[in-house]
């Protein structure tokens, strides 16, 4: 084990992507569009969903608390990815690069948990759609929100502690945007044994997660099938269609970033599938459902001309 009286490291570097400065001003318009829309989108959606009663329903409660982790794990990396590309400022205290993973573990892992719930919600809503409001009541759903929050929150603390017991000795340089775990252990030079096991450990979050996607969508395919309808078939597929885009991109980028094979790696292509499931996913979500849900529509069409009405009343005064 490395001497834990030598010289520790007390910020680290992050070079995000070497590009010429004309391109970083590019792509930092294009995050700083990304992410306002990111605040506007989800802000919006908890809102909608809040205010108009008609939404009230298990639904579109875990898909506020979806909106509420979107923007919160967005929140984590884009900040300070703006400043990096801003002001070249690429400097981060210890501190900070230590606790910027644990935030975002703990709202990526709500994340897979709740589209995980989202997906037994669809299940129950169209294979028992008739005991849906007593099988998904207040009394289920809350911990079926609270679990996730606490699970991944206990999660990334351990992953938390563990990165400030490790020791950094130089270089400090990190070749990502952002304090990844995998780039940041590749620094310590004491041992990595218990840190490796957590980042295996993380892979059950996915496969749980998934599986439980994966099982409720076969059901749903089958109770769909079953349906003698065209149009009873299309109400139903349209009940969890949002959902069905929201988890194919969400799952599909996170495949396709930590399952390739290890000659089709690199790492620029690793950061641009870095960006867009930290920054773009978020953003992404709420378009999904406004989109795609009547629903959510209907909310958004009467808010927007309430704002209108209330706008004129205002002018003549």
């Amino acid at each position: 084990m490395a001497d834990r009286n030598s010289t520790r490291v007390t910020e680290f570097i992050l070079l995000g992507f070497s590009v010429h400065r004309e391109i970083e001003i590019v792509l930092l318009l294009l995050i700083l569009v990304v992410y306002t829309l990111t605040l506007v989108g989800n802000f919006g959606m908890i809102s909608l969903i809040w205010l108009h009663s008609r939404l009230h329903t298990p639904m579109y409660f875990f898909l506020s608390n979806l909106a509420f982790v979107d923007l919160c794990y967005s929140s984590s990396i884009a900040p300070k990815f703006l400043e990096t590309l801003l002001t070249k400022h690429r400097s981060i205290s210890f501190y900070a690069c230590a606790t910027q993973p644990g935030f975002f573990l703990n709202f990526l892992i709500s994340e897979m948990f709740l589209l995980a719930v989202m997906a037994y919600d669809c299940f129950v809503a169209v294979c028992n759609p008739l005991v849906y409001v007593e099988v998904l009541s207040q009394k289920v759903c809350m911990p079926l929100v609270l679990g996730p929050y606490l699970y991944s929150f206990s999660l990334a603390l351990l992953h938390t502690v563990v990165i400030f017991q490790l020791i950094y000795c130089g270089p400090n340089i990190i070749n990502h945007f952002y304090c990844d775990d995998v780039p940041l252990m590749a620094l310590s030079c004491s041992d990595t044994s218990l840190k490796e096991i957590l980042i295996i450990f993380s892979g059950f979050n996915v496969v749980s997660s998934l599986t439980t996607v994966l099982f409720s969508y076969l059901y749903i395919v089958a109770a769909i099938l079953r349906i003698q309808s065209t149009e009873g078939r299309c109400k139903a597929f349209s009940t969890c269609a949002s959902h069905l885009t929201a988890v194919t991109v969400f799952y599909g980028t996170l495949i396709f970033t930590y399952l390739q094979p290890k000659s089709n790696h690199s790492l620029d292509t690793d950061k641009m599938a870095s960006v867009f499931y930290t920054i773009v996913i978020p953003m992404l979500n709420p378009m999904i459902y406004f989109l795609r849900n009547q629903e959510v529509k209907k909310a958004l069409r009467k808010a927007i001309e309430k704002c209108y009405v209330l706008s004129l009343i205002n002018l003549k005064k």
